[in-house]
């Protein structure tokens, strides 16, 4: 045994800038902080919709202000950054065997698509009812 052991060097804040896949990670971790901040804003939006039609216009003008705008456009590309992602990984996540035979990874992934697709467009016609 060495006298000397070779010690690695490693850096704690930025390891995962040296790969492309650590990036594309942490960047999906990141996406989670926005959607559930979001998803925090909106309860408290809630909250503001029990205390009255005032309160309720004020919190919608602040969703309507350049920072609530701002907000809500980098917490959109998050969510389909991070539906994305998870759409690619679901079939090693969730692998389907049919009658012995393991379901193809582009068949769950298009799967997938097409029900967000049509979930989004039932909500949308939803919206635009109202």
């Amino acid at each position: 045994m060495s006298r000397r052991p070779y010690i690695r060097p490693l850096s704690t804040t930025g390891w995962w800038l040296s790969e492309g896949r650590y990036v594309r990670y942490m960047m999906r971790e990141l996406s989670s902080l926005f959607i559930g901040a979001f998803t925090l804003l909106l309860i408290f939006g809630l909250y503001r919709l029990s205390q009255g039609q005032v309160e309720f216009e004020a919190f919608v003008a602040m969703l309507l202000g350049p920072v609530g705008v701002a907000f809500a456009l980098i917490t959109f590309l998050f969510s389909v950054y991070h539906t994305y992602t998870w759409f690619q990984v679901t079939p090693k996540a969730m692998p389907i065997v049919v009658a012995g035979k393991r379901v193809p990874g582009f068949v769950i992934v298009a799967a997938h698509w097409l029900g967000f697709v049509v979930a989004s467009a039932v909500l949308w016609m939803l919206a635009v009812m109202n």
